[in-house]
Order: C-alpha cells, then structure tokens, then sequence
C-alpha cells in the first residue's frame, strides 16, 4: 500500500528521529520515534479503489461515517437548493479525497473560517476547501472542511480538469469532515451512522435527467 506525498515529511521525521535516538543508545524515544513513524505512515495510507463507472452514481470523496444526509440548511450551503451528504473522518480512517463523480472542475476556491470541532453543526463556518464538479451537465460541490486538529486541507485540483469517478483530489490532514451538495432532485442512498469508504460507497443517486 503506497503513502500520500503529504505524509512523507511526517514519516521522515519520526523515522530519522529513532535512528538518532537509537544511535546515543537511548530506547524508549527510539521505539516512540519508530511507532510514531509507523502511525504516519498508517495515517497517511492511500489504498487502491474501484469506483463503479456509472454516471448517475455519487460517490463517497471520503472515508468516515456520515452524520448528516438531507436537504442542506441554508446557511453555509452554496446558493439555491441542495440534499448534502456530510461525512466525518476519525483519525483511524483513510485520509485520502476522491472525486465524488466524473466530471470538469469548474471552480476552487479555499474559504477561511473558524475552527471548531467538525462533527458540530455550526462547523459550517469553519475554514474549508470548496470544488465544483460539472458532471454531464448536473453541478456537484464537495468542500473539504477542517475541524481541532486538521489545521490544513490539501487540494490537487484545478478549473478546468476532467476528473474520472474516484480519482485522488486531495488529502486532510490529522482528522476532519467532507460535505457533498447535490441537486433536489437526487436520491440518497446512505443515512446518519453509515460508514463509507471513498470511490466506492454510493451516497447518491443523480435523476435520469441530471446526469
């Protein structure tokens, strides 16, 4: 299983620090050093996933457990009407973000905020990453939020690239939540205290018209 590049300063550090701390012959912060780099490196995993190819399917961008699926109040959601899918992550979950659905990247934009802990509802003021997916015609919005610890999100993509269903858009670090926004008109598929894995758990399902 490979490492996300974001993790590899994380991996270094720790693992370079027990190689010190075992060469003045000091154990115990040698063995803390080497478990912490084996958690980095466990933290920062990017497994292999296979999205199904279906165009009418919204896929989970995240592992976690979902603790919001309905109609997105209106405050903090993007303008207009929406169903949101809101997917927490614990640190023991893959961090790794994919792309919810194949489509063009039509907008990015990183949104300063608060900081308060993800799983709350006034969490929709926290600092966020925000990416507009033009999916055959149909808008999808995925925002990657930060919470206490996940100080920073890491987007890969920009305006104007094609994404395939499941591809890798970006990484959280150290814990945090993904919201999706989808149309009215799309079916949920999943509900509070579900657990999803990114690519390939099916949290909704676009109208025959949508996509």
């Amino acid at each position: 299983m490979s490492i996300d590049p974001a993790g590899f300063p994380f991996v270094i550090v720790a693992a370079m620090s027990a190689v010190v701390a075992a060469a003045l012959g000091v154990w115990v912060p040698a063995v803390i050093f080497l478990v912490l780099a084996a958690a980095m490196a466990a933290f920062f995993r990017d497994p292999e996933r296979s999205p199904p190819a279906s165009p009418t399917l919204v896929l989970a961008p995240a592992d976690g457990t979902v603790r919001f699926a309905g109609e997105a109040p209106r405050d903090g959601a993007p303008e207009g009407r929406w169903q949101q899918v809101t997917i927490f992550l614990s640190l023991l979950d893959v961090h790794v973000n994919r792309a919810p659905a194949g489509g063009r990247v039509v907008r990015v934009k990183f949104v300063k905020g608060t900081f308060l802990p993800a799983y709350r509802a006034d969490a929709i003021g926290n600092e966020h990453s925000e990416i507009w997916l033009d999916v055959a015609g149909t808008t999808i919005v995925v925002r990657q939020v930060v919470g206490v610890l996940a100080r920073r999100v890491v987007c890969r993509v920009k305006p104007g690239e094609m994404l395939a269903p499941g591809a890798r858009i970006g990484v959280m670090k150290f814990g945090s939540r993904m919201d999706v926004f989808v149309p009215m008109t799309a079916t949920l598929a999943v509900g509070p205290g579900d657990h999803v894995r990114a690519g390939e758990t099916v949290i909704a399902r676009l109208a025959a018209g949508d996509a």
